[in-house]
């Protein structure tokens, strides 16, 4: 399936701000929040989490599979997709990332 029917597979995301990535150190590695060019990796980085519990190497191999042709077009253009390149390393070395949501509030 291509990207954007996978997309429409995920739990939505409305009441997520962002979502922060912490090493194994509790420091925030990245940062995806919720506005345009980046909604779409905030749903499948939600969804790996609520399915897997952190980004581990298998949730990354899932969230690779997800990102469908834009996996191939990341794989083929290095630091083109940064929340994609995340994975790939994630599954290539074996790091696990946990995940904090940042939740609307409705004052924002």
């Amino acid at each position: 399936m291509a990207f954007a029917d996978n997309l429409k597979q995920l739990p939505k995301i409305s009441h997520i701000l962002a979502i922060q990535l912490l090493d194994s150190e509790g420091q925030e590695v990245a940062l995806i929040e919720n506005k345009p060019g980046q909604a779409g990796s905030l749903a499948v980085y939600n969804h790996l989490g609520q399915t897997f519990g952190a980004i581990t190497p298998e949730a990354a191999r899932k969230g690779l599979e997800l990102y469908a042709e834009h996996t191939t077009d990341a794989q083929a253009h290095p630091g083109k997709h940064p929340n994609i390149d995340r994975l790939i390393s994630a599954a290539a070395d074996g790091t696990t990332l946990r995940i904090k949501h940042v939740f609307a509030t409705g004052n924002e």
